[in-house]
C-alpha cells in the first residue's frame, strides 16, 4: 500500500480527522492525541499493509509503521487540515498542539512521566545519534593518527562532534517548552543563561565561604543574589535543571499571560519569566537537580557495582519489553546523566546485544516462513534493527508469533550479561545495533580488545536468538497467523457493510 492510502486509511479508522486533537512522530511511530478512542477501528488499522501494530499508551493511540514513518506523517498532515483539538489549528502547528491539547484519557503520573520524556528528547534523537556518531568518527580519526589530537582537523572535529552537546541546554530549553505548552523562545533564553561563559570565570575564583561544610554535599558559593547564596554548577551537557526549569517558567507563563495586556505580553513576559526563572534556577533548581543528577549517576553505578553480570542479563532480555510499552524513553535522560557525571554510560549499552538478538529471531522467521507478506515485512525489520530500530522485527514479526520474541529476549540476555561481565561501557551518546561500536571506544585509549569482546557479545546474543527462533520455531504455526489477519480483515469489511 503507498503511503497517501496508506494515510488515507488511518485517518478514515481513527475516526476521522475530527476525532484528532495532535499529531507528532517519533522514529517509527505516528502518536496521536484522540479525542475519543473508542472511534478508532483498532483491529482493522492493525490490518493495514504498512501498519505494524497500535498501542494504546501514555494517553496517546500510537500508530507502528517503521521507519518510513515520517513519509506516512507527511501525507496524514494534509487530511487532517486545520481541523486540530477543536480549533483552527494550521496544519504547520499540528505538532506544537501536541504540548496543548488535552488527552483523550486520564493518565497516570508515571504515563504522563513517560510522555513528557518522550517528547522533550524525540525531537532532538537523531541529533543526539549524529552526534554520538560524529564523536566516533573522531575518536577512529585520532586512533589511526589520521587526524592527530593537536592538529588543526582534529580540533575543527572536535568543535563540531561537541557543539550540540556543550549547548544541549539551550535545544532542551526549547523542546521543553514546547512540550510544556510556554514559548519555545523563553526556554532557549532559560539554557542559554545556564551555560553563560561567565559562570566558568567566576567559578575558578577563591569560593567565597562553603555551604553545607562538612557534608557530602558541601558546595562553594563564589556569588550571593541579594544576600542568597548561589551554587553555581557547569550547565554545559545538563540535562534535568533546564527541563525542570521550562516546566516551571511554562507554568508561570500561563499565569501571568491572563493578568497582562495583550499588547505588552510580547515583551512584557518574557521580562518577568527571565527575571523570575533565570535567578531561580541558579539559587534553587539547578543545585537540587544537579544532585539529583549525581544521585543517579551514583545509583546506577551501584547497582551496576552489585552484580554487572545478573544486571546486564535483566536488562538485555527486558529492555524490549519496555520498547513495547513506549517507556524506554526513559533511559536517555539517565544515560545523559551517566555520560555527564561519570563520563561514560554502563547501563543503557547493555541493550545494545538485544536489537542484533531481535533482528537474528526476525531473520530466523523470515528464513523459515512461507508466507509472502511475513517475508516482504521480514527483510526490513531484519535490516532495520541491524542499525538499533526494533519496532518492525517487535511488532511486525516476532511478538505476533510469540516464541520469536521470546527467543529474541534470551539472546538479548545473553550479550547484556556478556556487556556486564566485561563491564563494557559508552562514551558517547549514539546509534544502536552495529553502530554501537563507535561509542564504546575510549578516547583515552582508542581501540582495545573491550571493542573485539563486544562484537563477540553482540554476535552471541544475535546468534542465539536465530538459532533458537530457527529451530523451535514451527513455521506451520503461520497459517494461523494468516488466518487471523484474514479473519480480521473480513470482520472489518462486514463491519464496514453493516
Amino acid at each position: 500500500m503507498d503511503n497517501n492510502k496508506l494515510a488515507q486509511e488511518i485517518v478514515d479508522k481513527i475516526g476521522g480527522k475530527d476525532n484528532v486533537n495532535s499529531l507528532v512522530h517519533c522514529v517509527t511511530r505516528l502518536r496521536f492525541k484522540l479525542k475519543n478512542e473508542d472511534l478508532a477501528k483498532t483491529s482493522e488499522i492493525k490490518s493495514l499493509d504498512g501498519v505494524a501494530t497500535v498501542i494504546q499508551q501514555s494517553g496517546q493511540y500510537q500508530v507502528v509503521i517503521g521507519p518510513n514513518v515520517a513519509d506516512v506523517y507527511d501525507e496524514v498532515i494534509p487530511l487532517l487540515g486545520s481541523n486540530v483539538g477543536g480549533g483552527e489549528v494550521p496544519a504547520d502547528d499540528i505538532v506544537a498542539a501536541a504540548s496543548t491539547a488535552a488527552p483523550a484519557k486520564k493518565e497516570g503520573l508515571f504515563s504522563r512521566l513517560i510522555d513528557v520524556i518522550s517528547g522533550v528528547f524525540t525531537p532532538l534523537l537523531g541529533l543526539l545519534v549524529a552526534n554520538g556518531m560524529m564523536k566516533g568518527l573522531l575518536i577512529i580519526l585520532a586512533a589511526t593518527n589520521i587526524a592527530p589530537q593537536k592538529s588543526g582537523t582534529f580540533q575543527i572535529l572536535s568543535i563540531v562532534s561537541d557543539c550540540f552537546f556543550y549547548f544541549f541546554p539551550v535545544f532542551l530549553g526549547y523542546t521543553a517548552m514546547k512540550k510544556f505548552g510556554g514559548t519555545p523562545f523563553i526556554g532557549m533564553g532559560i539554557g542559554a543563561a545556564l551555560i553563560y561563559p561567565q559562570l566558568l570565570t567566576i567559578m575558578q575564583q577563591k569560593p567565597l565561604y562553603y555551604l553545607f561544610a562538612g557534608t557530602p554535599f558541601s558546595s562553594p558559593v563564589y556569588l550571593t543574589f541579594f544576600g542568597i547564596p548561589v551554587l553555581l554548577v557547569n550547565y554545559a551537557t545538563s540535562v534535568i535543571p533546564v527541563i525542570v526549569a521550562s516546566y516551571v517558567a511554562a507554568q508561570l507563563e500561563k499565569r501571568i499571560n491572563k493578568r497582562i495586556n495583550v499588547n505588552m505580553r510580547m515583551f512584557f513576559v518574557p521580562f518577568l519569566l527571565f527575571l523570575i526563572v533565570i535567578p531561580l534556577s541558579f539559587i534553587v533548581i539547578g543545585p537540587i537537580t544537579s544532585w539529583i543528577s549525581l544521585g543517579l549517576g551514583a545509583g546506577a553505578q551501584w547497582l551496576f557495582n552489585l552484580s554487572p553480570i545478573i544486571f546486564g542479563m535483566l536488562y538485555g532480555g527486558l529492555i524490549q519489553f519496555l520498547v513495547i510499552f513506549g517507556v524506554h524513553w526513559g533511559f536517555v535522560a539517565l544515560s545523559l546523566n551517566n555520560l555527564t557525571t561519570l563520563g561514560y554510560d554502563p547501563i543503557t549499552i547493555m541493550g545494545a546485544p538485544s536489537a542484533l538478538a531481535q533482528g537474528g529471531a526476525a531473520l530466523a522467521v523470515t528464513l523459515r516462513t512461507k508466507s509472502k507478506k511475513a517475508k516482504a515485512t521480514g527483510w526490513s525489520a531484519f535490516v532495520s534493527s541491524l542499525f538499533g530500530i526494533t519496532e518492525p522485527s517487535v511488532y511486525g514479526i516476532n511478538l505476533p508469533r510469540k516464541k520469536p520474541f521470546i527467543f529474541a529476549s534470551i539472546g538479548g540476555a545473553v550479550g547484556g550479561a556478556i556487556f556486564g561481565l566485561l563491564q563494557i561501557r559508552q562514551y558517547a551518546y549514539g546509534p544502536g545495533g552495529l553502530l554501537t561500536f563507535l561509542t564504546i571506544i575510549n578516547p583515552k585509549q582508542g581501540f582495545t580488545s573491550t571493542i573485539i569482546f563486544a562484537m563477540i557479545a553482540c554476535v552471541a546474543a544475535f546468534v542465539v536468538a536465530f538459532t533458537l527462533t530457527y529451530v523451535f520455531f514451527d513455521a506451520t504455526e503461520e497459517d494461523a497467523v494468516d488466518a487471523q489477519v484474514e479473519q480480521t480483515a473480513a470482520e472489518a469489511k462486514a463491519e464496514q457493510i453493516a
